[in-house]
């Protein structure tokens, strides 16, 4: 293994140890959240709700709350961890190494993008308790479950270079990525909305990732999961090169 291969899995490692250390502050919080909606949008209302295109409503919210934990956990590592790393001033040792730009930035995405993933997963398996859970499309959960994560561990890098304080990381996740997911049809489907609010929602791209997720899951969607995979895949290259860029330019790292 050369050099810059073994700093690009220790800084991966790291990144990674770094909250699966802290358990209790990774999973539970997530956790008790899923627990909450499954129990309140699940059962107490959605017991009243009717189904929605022949599935039951807690079924049908289940791909969006997992988007949700996804996208939230992975924007939110990475953001911070740079951010940390910025205030902190210990990511010069990054920016310093013998690592390429590009390692520098797989390493941070990928740990954030893997938090995605296990913080997935844990709200599938919280879902299972009140539902059961299908499995549609194998292929395409798995599909639609990576390229979400890397593309919010991506935007986080963004976001963890541009932040200059603690509340700029939260004005980004509560004031645009939450609103962004809970008008991409998390709780309904497009075909109740009036016109044109049903196209309009066509420009949240939270409505493809929820959609596509569905899919995966229950054989559902508003719209059409291949050409939500192949933009989002698009999509997730370009913020990844923006990244990259941005590290090159040393954007964020000097005042």
């Amino acid at each position: 293994m050369s050099v810059a291969s073994r700093g690009f899995v220790t800084l991966l490692r790291r990144e990674t140890m770094r909250y699966l250390r802290r358990p209790r502050n990774t999973f539970v919080p997530p956790l008790i959240t899923n627990i909450l909606y499954f129990s309140v949008f699940g059962v107490i209302l959605g017991g009243r709700i009717d189904e929605i295109q022949g599935f039951s409503y807690i079924l049908f919210i289940l791909p969006g709350l997992i988007v949700l934990g996804m996208i939230s956990n992975s924007f939110e590592n990475s953001s911070f961890s740079i951010f940390h790393g910025r205030w902190n001033e210990y990511i010069h040792e990054v920016i310093t190494s013998p690592l390429s730009y590009t390692e520098m930035v797989l390493a941070y995405i990928l740990s954030s993008a893997l938090r995605g993933v296990l913080i997935g997963i844990l709200i599938g398996i919280v879902g299972a308790f009140f539902t059961p859970v299908s499995f549609a499309h194998p292929v395409y959960i798995v599909g639609f479950i990576c390229v979400i994560s890397l593309l919010f561990a991506s935007l986080g890098v963004i976001g963890g270079l541009w932040a200059e304080d603690f509340d700029y990381l939260t004005v980004m996740n509560q004031f645009i990525v939450r609103p962004l997911v809970f008008f991409g049809g998390v709780f309904y489907s497009l075909e109740i909305l009036p016109s044109p609010w049903d196209t309009v929602s066509l420009l949240n791209p939270m409505v493809y990732m929820v959609n596509g997720l569905r899919y995966g899951m229950i054989g559902y969607s508003d719209v059409d999961p291949n050409a939500a995979f192949v933009v989002l895949s698009v999509l997730t290259a370009v913020v990844i090169g923006v990244d990259v860029y941005l590290f090159r330019r040393g954007y964020g790292f000097t005042e």
